[in-house]
């Protein structure tokens, strides 16, 4: 090949016509493997050696690499300034988000310390903060509250008159989570050891958003109740959503005016502080923590007010002072939420992932998504022993991590720190805190997923696929409840890629002149068809879903309706042999009716001879010239008649030269090519990956099938994966080269119209490519 520079724009190739067979030779295929075989990569993963064990080590630990090297001058004052702030977060969000799984405040702060430590250890992301997340916490409390409804601990009546004994259901719901956690944490483990980080590869951006902004619905329902004082009923499965809004409008008339007063005030105070400080971000040093304000303000005020006894506010109650031992879960429970802790290992983990890649993507370093499974599954396994619940990685708490000036995992300790000291020492001055102040904390800070609807309209622009896949997990999500919702999202997400790849874009491309492009003639004007070529494009793989409607589509496209051309083609054939029949049958009689003349002729000169020789016997009678009577009445025999001896010759030579097959051409059909100008098709499959054998078969079939009405097929573009795949399917054959696979459309065009009779068109080729 021999490139030569142009001028700017512009470049000049001159090489030869590349077929497969010619590609092989000229860029030196290699037949030799670079994979190694199973038997070497087991005795690789065996091998045991120092840096090996170093390695794995750093691998599995990730503490181990980084903080021996942390730079104390460089790290230690925003991770210092971070972690407090957080810290001060986890405070109030660990105590609201506990209510969600309907559990007691102060296992939301175990929940927000155990599993922080943990992480801190396994896992790789710098800056997002782990702990308890609305989405995660409603989805647990779905389960406790499933599997320890307050109808279970009724005592000293019935369902209407006795009261709940709230010692014993709560003891049992943590028992739920704690299980539930370990469960999911376990899933999480195993599908990080065997390197299935990818899986979270099919829950789309659209599907996630879609998701939390559903489970934002639900989370703002549930805490509907602590803001107007009532207790509706519980309701679990489809449509639980709507029938608990039902019953809280149901309830409305019965509010408690002073817990509707504490929440629209504490509310009041919390969006006006946060717009604040989104406002002034930039030139505040550190967000106003209005949060811990509030609740600090809102339990002083409601002990010294004695709100409680007055007016009959719902208080968190006691939070006990100290830490729990560790309690191994109860297995028996696994069976019954082994669907929900899955979905909560996935969810979780999706909104992990998605998170920690932001920041890195911004800071410059990278997540390794297997081992965040494995650190997200130890920090719920281990959390589940210390009483925590299900944990992900919260967007406020991280946003507010990253931009306070954290640079790695020591601000999660710091944090882990605070809650600790609160736990272990004044956690017990908030037992009059009220529960509407949590709850308006958690409206607060649903603002991020509400804003999520803007996707919308944005969508609708953008891509509808994506919208529809956004519309369907957000309904399913409000109307099926989030376990059901997700598995139905899911679900749908997946038919949009196989509808997606078994509906693609087929096109007939066209040359645009002075170029070696070929673009699609409905999309390019100046794209225009080769006349006699046909070139055909799919745009996504073939395979066995879409193999049957490649064919259809090439049909339609192209124009060669391959079933009638061969239905033509077999009448012509058949009446092609009707009537070598006929004219067979015609020279045997022909042949049979000459012998009979022959024979006839024969025995009438034998005749006449006879009477020659008479008539000179008799010659004294008369003078008669023998001679021309001879002449006169041989003349006279063949007035009026055919020399069939002539005719026999002539037809026996026909019938040699026909090899007795003789056929008019006047009547004999005409190819079926001939109603069309096309003879030659070009497949190009540059965007097919891979082939399966549905497509194997399919390819043969149109080769043969064109083949038989004499049209020529290639194909163009070919991956090396796929022409290995081909290979090894048994697709090529003496009737089937790999001439017929070239580098390029180009290629395939240029070698067609070099062929013989092929001289009626000439590329325009001058401007830019010279072959």
């Amino acid at each position: 090949m021999e490139e030569r520079k142009c001028s700017d724009g512009e470049y000049l190739v001159k090489r030869r016509v590349l077929d497969e067979l010619r590609l092989d030779e000229v860029a030196q295929k290699g037949t030799w493997s670079t994979k190694p075989t199973v038997g070497e990569r087991m005795k690789e993963s065996l091998r045991c050696s120092v840096p090996r064990l170093k390695q794995a080590a750093l691998s599995w630990i990730p503490v181990l690499g980084w903080l021996p090297r942390y730079s104390f001058r460089d790290n230690a004052i925003g991770d210092l300034v971070s972690g407090c702030s957080v810290g001060i977060m986890h405070l109030p969000q660990g105590m609201a988000y506990a209510l969600l799984a309907s559990l007691r405040p102060v296992y939301g702060l175990y929940t927000s310390l155990y599993p922080v430590l943990v992480y801190f250890i396994f896992g790789t992301s710098r800056h997002i903060s782990i702990g308890t997340f609305a989405v995660i916490s409603i989805m647990v409390g779905s389960v406790t509250e499933r599997l320890a409804p307050d109808s279970s601990f009724i005592v000293n009546g019935t369902n209407e008159t006795g009261s709940v004994d709230l010692d014993a259901r709560d003891e049992s719901r943590v028992q739920i989570a704690c299980s539930l956690t370990v469960l999911a944490g376990i899933f999480q483990i195993l599908l990080g050891v065997v390197r299935f980080g990818f899986v979270v590869t099919y829950l789309s951006e659209p599907l996630v958003r879609g998701y939390t902004t559903g489970s934002a619905c639900h989370v703002c329902v549930s805490q509907l109740k602590y803001l107007f004082g009532v207790t509706p009923a519980r309701f679990t499965g489809p449509l639980s959503l709507i029938y608990t809004l039902v019953d809280l409008c149901r309830l409305l008339p019965q509010t408690k005016v002073p817990e509707l007063v504490v929440s629209l005030v504490a509310l009041s105070v919390l969006i006006v502080v946060k717009e604040v400080n989104a406002c002034y971000r930039q030139k505040l040093p550190l967000p106003i923590p209005i949060e811990i304000v509030v609740i600090i303000a809102a339990t002083v005020i409601t002990h010294f007010g004695r709100l409680t006894s007055k007016y009959n506010i719902d208080v968190v109650g006691e939070i006990p002072s100290g830490l729990k031992a560790p309690r191994a879960p109860d297995t028996t429970l696994f069976s019954e939420v082994i669907g929900d802790a899955f979905a909560i290992a996935i969810v979780g983990y999706a909104i992990n992932i998605s998170l920690g890649k932001t920041f890195a993507l911004k800071h410059g370093y990278k997540v390794d998504s297997n081992q965040e499974l494995v650190a997200l599954g130890l920090s719920n396994t281990i959390g589940g022993f210390f009483q925590c619940y299900s944990v992900t990685s919260s967007l406020s708490r991280s946003l507010v991590q990253e931009s306070t000036g954290g640079k790695t995992q020591v601000a999660g300790v710091i944090s882990s720190i605070i809650v600790l000291v609160t736990v272990l020492k004044i956690g017990s001055l908030f037992s009059d805190l009220p529960k509407a102040v949590l709850s308006t904390i958690v409206f607060v800070n649903l603002k991020g997923m509400f804003k999520q609807f803007t996707d919308v309209p944005l969508l609708w622009k953008t891509n509808k696929v994506d919208l529809m896949v956004w519309l369907v997990t957000f309904s399913s999500t409000i109307l099926l409840n989030l376990d059901l919702g997700l598995a139905v999202s899911i679900g749908f997400s997946m038919l949009t890629v196989i509808f997606r790849t078994q509906l693609p874009r087929y096109s007939i491309l066209g040359h645009v002149s002075g170029t070696d492009l070929y673009l699609d003639t409905k999309t390019y004007k100046e794209a225009k068809e080769i006349p006699g070529i046909k070139i055909f494009r799919s745009s996504a793989t073939i395979y066995y879903t879409n193999a049957e409607m490649y064919l259809e589509a090439l049909q339609e496209k192209s124009g060669i309706e391959i079933g009638k051309l061969l239905t033509a083609k077999k009448k012509q054939d058949a009446k092609l042999k009707r009537q070598q029949k006929k004219e067979k049958s015609k020279n045997k009689a022909k042949k049979q009716k000459a012998h009979v003349t022959h024979m006839m002729q024969s025995k009438a000169e034998s005749q006449l001879s006879t009477m020659t020789e008479r008539k000179v016997s008799v010659g004294q009678k008369g003078d008669v010239d023998v001679s021309s009577r001879t002449e006169t009445s041989a003349n006279e025999l063949g007035k009026g008649r055919e020399n069939w001896a002539y005719q026999h010759d002539a037809a026996a030579s026909d019938s040699d030269s026909d090899a007795g097959c003789h056929v008019d051409e006047s009547v004999a059909p005409a190819s079926p090519r001939a109603a069309s100008a096309t003879h030659s098709v070009v497949l190009d499959v540059s965007t097919t990956s891979f082939v399966d054998t549905v497509a194997v078969k399919t390819l043969k079939n149109i080769f043969r099938d064109f083949g038989e009405i004499d049209l020529d097929v290639y194909l163009a573009g070919c991956q090396a994966c796929v022409v290995e795949q081909l290979e090894k399917a048994g697709f090529f054959s003496e009737s089937l080269p790999k001439s017929r696979l070239f580098v390029s459309v180009h290629d395939a065009v240029l070698h067609i119209l070099a062929a013989p009779r092929r001289t009626d068109f000439v590329l325009d080729m001058t401007c830019s490519t010279q072959m």
